[in-house]
């Protein structure tokens, strides 16, 4: 992870759904889309993870301790990653730059099949700095993401997204290699991507799990994966703009990743959440000559790993389902600060035949100053609630997500409301909009 970019203790804004299509959800939840069944996303060997983990080790050992932008070890880390994708069928490409007076690296793998004007990128930095090898910054996001593409071949699978991966050089130095990339993209190639998933430190030894909270469908579909495992996550702050999803998201493509933790210290509440130790660093070993093999938290890491393969998976091989017809409301609602009565937006739908389906949309766009306040149902002409988001520990802004209700039980013409409380204090906003699409 780069130093380059300032620290953003604050949370921040979820962006607006940019098309891509989540999971389905566990049940305390509704899932952000509608879709039907990916393929089953494959257990990535924590095993194949390290054995890459081992060989970057080995690289760094042979030229100089490292495998930073410039040096020989760098090199070797990207001929050793292309050679794994070149005899898995993809078909790669090596993007130089110059940096610091040195030739950089990028490497871009193309999976054959998927819509190619809808790309779903994974990516990670596959440089270290100087001090050391680099085996959590970043070759924990580098090998996961070289075993999901490897897994990807294996499973011969056929996504309806065109899928791509990107290892990229000089992060460390301030992004370099991923600006490059992005920013020699004609328009109408960055139009084509419609979400890039980041990878950068994800086998802490002392590790959070943290999820960007960017594109909420991305995030949810990250969340759906440790809901599923029964682990709670955390908005991913420390990194924030310091890693490679930052020219991705500065030029308008919808981001999302995870992050196990670098030099922040982890908490209390953290450690009794997650296990590890409170009051250390989520790394301490964070760009020094100890981010060695013992390094790496191998639980977090298998994790890790297995949530990118879901995210893959679920992102770029899901069908979407054709959508019905819809029913919007843009009244702006005020939704008052707690202890005060939930507050509804009501939706009369008309013309719509029998009852309403099992994959009912409910599309919400709220703005509130802290959106872990807030409780959010939608309620059927018959008074039936449906849950579409809890309370929680989420200290960002806004709500701007998708849902899927199974309201196959109601009937759809009536009256539907978006009801939503504020179940804390001293936070305010409102119902900007809301849709229901059958």
């Amino acid at each position: 992870m780069s130093l380059s970019v300032s620290r953003r203790l604050a949370a921040v804004t979820a962006f607006a759904v940019a098309g891509l299509f989540a999971a389905t959800a566990p049940a305390a939840l509704a899932a952000p889309t509608a879709l039907t069944a990916a393929p089953t996303p494959p257990d990535i060997p924590l095993a194949n993870v390290k054995a890459h983990l081992s060989q970057l080790s080995t690289i760094a050992a042979n030229n100089g301790g490292n495998r930073a932008h410039g040096r020989t070890g760098y090199k070797a880390s990207i001929d050793y990653v292309k050679a794994k994708l070149d005899a898995a069928g993809y078909t790669t490409t090596l993007q130089t730059f110059t940096s610091s007076g040195a030739t950089g690296y990028n490497l871009i793998a193309d999976w054959p099949g998927g819509d190619p004007n809808s790309v779903l990128m994974s990516g990670s930095h596959l440089d270290s700095v100087t001090a050391g090898a680099g085996i959590n910054d970043n070759g924990s996001g580098s090998a996961a993401v070289l075993e999901a593409a490897l897994a990807v071949s294996r499973a011969g699978l056929q996504p309806t997204k065109h899928l791509r991966f990107g290892w990229w050089g000089a992060e460390e130095l301030g992004l370099v290699g991923s600006k490059y990339y992005v920013n020699n993209l004609p328009a109408a190639e960055k139009a084509k991507i419609s979400g890039y998933l980041n990878f950068d430190m994800i086998g802490s030894p002392n590790p959070g799990y943290f999820v960007y909270d960017d594109d909420p469908t991305i995030e949810q579909t990250f969340k759906n994966y440790y809901a599923g495992l029964g682990i709670a996550t955390e908005i991913e702050t420390e990194g924030d703009g310091r890693s490679d999803h930052a020219p991705f998201k500065s030029a308008g493509i919808a981001v999302g990743g995870l992050f196990s933790g670098a030099d922040y210290t982890k908490t209390a509440a953290q450690a009794q959440k997650w296990g590890g130790t409170s009051g250390q660093a989520f790394d301490r070993c964070y760009h020094s000559s100890c981010d060695s093999l013992t390094n790496i938290n191998d639980t977090a890491l298998d994790r890790n790993a297995d949530a990118i393969a879901y995210a893959i998976w679920n992102l770029g091989a899901s069908t979407p389902v054709p959508p019905g017809k819809s029913f919007e409301n843009t009244a702006d609602v005020a939704i008052p600060d707690s202890p005060a009565a939930a507050v509804t937006s009501p939706i009369t739908v008309s013309g719509v035949t029998g009852n309403a389906p099992a994959t009912t949309k409910v599309d919400v766009n709220i703005v509130h100053t802290y959106r872990g306040d807030l409780v959010i149902d939608l309620i059927a002409p018959d008074g039936t609630a449906y849950r579409l988001k809890n309370s929680s520990s989420d200290s960002a802004d806004n709500v701007v997500a998708s849902y899927t209700v199974n309201a196959s039980s109601e009937v759809a013409n009536g009256l539907w409301k978006l009801q939503v409380k504020d179940v804390g204090a001293q936070d305010v906003g409102y119902i900007n909009s809301w849709k229901i699409t059958f």
